[in-house]
């Protein structure tokens, strides 16, 4: 899939789940109240899209030629190279269950721990999610990473004066590259769902969404915004 699509379904996603998140406490114990924290109010809500949207970019800075690579300019274009490295190419072990779970864990033990991460994870998440949804100038890689930084400071620092609290992260962070992984099982090329044992999980029959095709492009990515718009809406209406 291609970036804009992966982000919209996180985000749609995270938006569709948030309230059973809520119920989190009265079903697993009190102690998940601060795992999940004040998901359902409205700064929360609005940034835990915007989060879980930048998550489900996550698996792709394996992919150091993509656009979201660029997101942050040198920054992130090193840090892809580094993942590409580690991980064994595109669509090896970040498109994987394990690195779901291992990202959403590591995350949520990150920010407890430590605030400063907290914080650069956050800012990272944004940025991925503008660069997705496409914040930057086509062809203009040093002035869209420009672009992208002003955007993002301006978003942090409104969730910032909002109290947004983040309590919720490492789960956001943990949906969006499962929803990653997921999407990308829909395509032609599928995923090796679980990585490290071989073998790849895709549609059967060679019925798989075709990447960066009229499919994807005129409807999925349309009928996506329109269905993160409708539960934005919906969760933020007054009960």
């Amino acid at each position: 899939m291609m970036g804009h699509s992966h982000a919209l379904s996180g985000a749609a996603v995270w938006l569709a789940v948030a309230p059973a998140l809520v119920a989190l406490p009265g079903v697993l114990g009190p102690e998940f109240a601060t795992v999940t924290g004040p998901i359902l109010t409205p700064p929360e809500l609005v940034a835990g899209a915007v989060i879980c949207a930048g998550a489900a970019m996550l698996p792709d800075l394996d992919h150091p030629s993509a656009t979201i690579a660029q997101t942050f300019g040198p920054a992130t274009y090193l840090l892809s190279r580094g993942v590409n490295a580690i991980s064994g190419g595109h669509r090896h072990a970040t498109h994987s269950l394990l690195f779901a779970a291992f990202a959403g864990v590591g995350v949520h033990l990150l920010a407890g721990r430590y605030a400063v991460g907290r914080e650069i994870v956050v800012v990272l998440m944004i940025g991925l999610a503008l660069r997705a949804v496409g914040f930057g100038v086509p062809g203009k890689t040093l002035t869209s990473a420009a672009v992208n930084v002003a955007m993002t400071a301006g978003l942090y620092l409104t969730f910032y004066s909002l109290g947004v609290t983040y309590s919720w992260l490492g789960i956001a962070i943990g949906i969006g590259c499962l929803v990653h992984v997921i999407g990308d099982c829909l395509t032609e090329r599928g995923c090796p769902v679980l990585w490290p044992i071989k073998g790849r999980w895709l549609l059967p029959f060679d019925i798989g969404i075709k990447t960066g095709k009229t499919f994807e492009k005129q409807i999925l990515g349309p009928a996506l915004s329109v269905v993160v718009i409708a539960l934005l809406c919906l969760r933020l209406m007054p009960a």
